[in-house]
């Protein structure tokens, strides 16, 4: 199985907030898209959801085209930011609701509940409801109903953003489980890079409704095709330098280390994050990060320097890369 979007473009009024949109996300695959809010990564979605319709391109999966097909004909499986739970009914009534409008018979229902509930480990939740459950719980329940309507494809739209950073740092690896065990496409929409990171095989940054590169993330953070990239991928964010010939060069703040007799600097402040620190620091060249241990201490004299392959450059005119 895969999804395939050929050209894909939506636009409101006069103006684009999606445009000549190609993607390929093949079995088993999660593709992550990332990218400042207003860049179109909702849009894509509701695309491929079929909740909105494109101005113009394709849509197809596993070669069939879906363009115009009806949302509910497109067997999608959908995580909400929201979840979406109907609140008078219990965790197993909003579970069974989608497989009765399907017409599946009240043994199968019940089968298939119980089957999906034990998989997300909600087992004794099941004459809850909603209001009774934490927000990890609730997101549990909208998976198991994406994950009943044995969907061609997964599209999840920021399904942990609701939660705090430790149970997100705890759902991630069970996220990835449950939807990559189907061995089906799954695009995963979130705001937060490192979730993106930790969760896809693939990230596609997308800004003002076009995509600005795709890659897997370690690639996409080594290798940034754009000053663009470079600055959204990686926190603390990248180091950018004045122009120089046409040149923008940029180092990432864990690329810094102290040297003597290097760039002098002052700290401005200082960020303790428990295993490391970032030091903000003025130099000529402006505000820079720097990345360091835990243990470090600030010496009297601050100077620093880098290695030349830890560079970044760009090209100051069209942002582009230059070089490999």
């Amino acid at each position: 199985m895969s999804l395939s979007l050929s050209n894909l473009g939506r636009s409101v009024g006069n103006r684009w907030i999606l445009r000549g949109l190609d993607l390929q996300v093949e079995d088993g695959e999660c593709l992550a898209l990332v990218g400042p809010s207003g860049c179109g990564k909702s849009t894509t979605l509701r695309l491929i959801a079929g909740l909105d319709q494109p101005d113009e391109g394709d849509i197809r999966i596993n070669g069939e085209d879906v363009t115009h097909l009806p949302a509910l004909q497109r067997r999608v499986g959908m995580v909400f930011q929201s979840y979406a739970l109907f609140p008078h009914l219990t965790v197993a009534g909003n579970l069974e609701l989608g497989l009765k409008v399907r017409g599946v018979k009240a043994d199968l229902r019940a089968q298939r509940v119980r089957q999906v509930l034990h998989l997300v480990q909600l087992e004794d939740r099941a004459h809850q409801k909603p209001a009774q459950l934490s927000g990890g719980q609730r997101q549990r329940v909208a998976l198991a109903r994406a994950l009943l309507r044995d969907p061609l494809l997964y599209l999840l739209d920021e399904p942990m953003s609701n939660l705090d950073a430790q149970l997100r740092e705890e759902l991630r690896p069970e996220l990835r489980r449950l939807v990559l065990q189907d061995q089906k496409p799954v695009i995963y929409v979130t705001h937060d890079q490192h979730e993106a990171m930790a969760i896809a095989d693939r990230i596609a940054v997308l800004r003002n409704g076009s995509l600005e590169q795709i890659a897997r993330p370690k690639d996409l953070y080594q290798s940034p095709s754009s000053l663009f990239v470079a600055q959204f991928i990686g926190r603390p964010q990248i180091n950018v330098f004045p122009v120089e010939n046409g040149m923008i060069k940029a180092v990432r703040p864990e690329a810094l280390r102290l040297q003597s007799g290097g760039l002098s600097c002052s700290l401005r402040h200082r960020e303790w994050l428990g295993s490391s620190q970032i030091w903000q620091l003025e130099s000529e060249f402006g505000h820079l990060r720097m990345l360091t241990t835990a243990e470090q201490t600030v010496p009297d004299q601050i100077e620093i320097g880098w290695s030349a392959h830890d560079e970044h450059h760009f090209d100051a005119q069209t942002g582009k890369r230059i070089g490999s």
